[in-house]
């Protein structure tokens, strides 16, 4: 059974370490290896996502397992792209599943988690990127509803990654 909650700063190293194996698990092959561990430390290091969780622009939720594992997380915040925004657009950092939950409900809770806290506070979009040849997560995102609005430029390390930016009209 998973139990779904918010996150707390303890939480920090743990989520930390589940976000650095579930990237480098999906993406590692795609990358050289300094490149990634620069990526994974400013990402999911001690000043990355850790620190996110005691600073409220952000809102995290984890999926908790029996044995008291986080198996996944959603992160929520302040829309980073460049661009114009509207100050009710809220973007979707970050939702990761281990790779042993895909497929078992773990991603499909944390996005409604993540629309119904958006939409809870008056947000009237959500905005996400993501890498162009992960496929699962496009049509992921798109069940939902959300639609390519653009390209975005996400560095790992020294290399330049193709991302789409999606949005979800809320």
């Amino acid at each position: 059974m998973i139990v779904y909650r918010n996150a707390v700063p303890g939480d920090g190293a743990e989520l930390g370490a589940m976000a650095r194996r579930s990237f480098t698990d999906t993406f590692g092959t795609l990358y050289r290896p300094e490149d990634l561990a620069v990526f994974l430390d400013q990402t999911f290091g001690a000043s990355g996502l850790p620190a996110h969780l005691s600073d409220p622009v952000y809102t995290v939720r984890v999926a908790v397992d029996e044995s008291g594992e986080i198996v996944g997380f959603a992160k929520i915040g302040p829309v980073v792209f460049p661009g114009e925004w509207p100050a009710t657009a809220i973007e979707l950092h970050q939702l990761y599943a281990r790779g042993d939950q895909h497929g078992a409900g773990v991603g499909p809770a944390l996005m409604d988690w993540a629309i119904d806290v958006a939409r809870a506070d008056a947000r009237t979009e959500m905005i996400l990127s993501v890498y162009v040849d992960n496929h699962r997560a496009h049509r992921f995102y798109e069940r939902y509803g959300f639609v390519e609005i653009g390209r975005y430029v996400f560095m790992v390390g020294e290399q330049p990654d193709d991302d789409r930016i999606m949005r979800l009209v809320l």
